[in-house]
């Protein structure tokens, strides 16, 4: 398919050594396509490779991170291959959510927010005691009386 060629150079140029198979007939299970993607993968081990059958969608890649792969699967569902391939294509070649600052961000949050409540939890306690006299200070002694 000529489109397809087209998809091919255009993701060299942009730097992927794109791979794609096409079958004219769906597996009885999706994962099979995944498991051709990585047969072929083996023996292009510098390639992203991607399977199409006319419903579903496998890929694989040393390149790109398994969740990146997944969303351009999932978008790349359309039943056309030129542009379930363009829809992949162009998924690789989004940015990626950061997730690494994300979860550090999280965690100092928690972390500092663990710290205040312990600071205040101590502040109060503090001023109850300032506040509320002891026993001995309550009592009158005996001999006073």
């Amino acid at each position: 398919m000529p489109g397809l060629l087209d998809v091919v150079n255009h993701a060299h140029a942009e730097g992927i050594n794109l791979k794609i198979v096409l079958l004219d007939h769906n597996p009885p299970i999706d994962t099979n396509l995944r498991d051709i993607s990585t047969v072929v993968g083996a023996d292009y081990p510098d390639a992203t490779v991607l399977t199409l059958s006319p419903s579903y969608v496998g890929s694989y890649s040393t390149d790109f991170p398994r969740v990146t792969l997944e969303a351009g699967e999932d978008i790349a569902k359309t039943g056309n291959p030129v542009v379930s391939a363009q829809h992949f294509l162009n998924e690789l070649g989004a940015p990626e959510f950061p997730w690494t600052r994300l979860t550090i961000v999280l965690l100092i949050g928690v972390l500092a927010a663990a710290v205040g409540a312990r600071f205040l939890q101590l502040r109060a306690k503090r001023q109850q005691r300032r506040i509320r006299p002891s026993k001995r200070q309550v009592e009158a002694p005996a001999g006073d009386a």
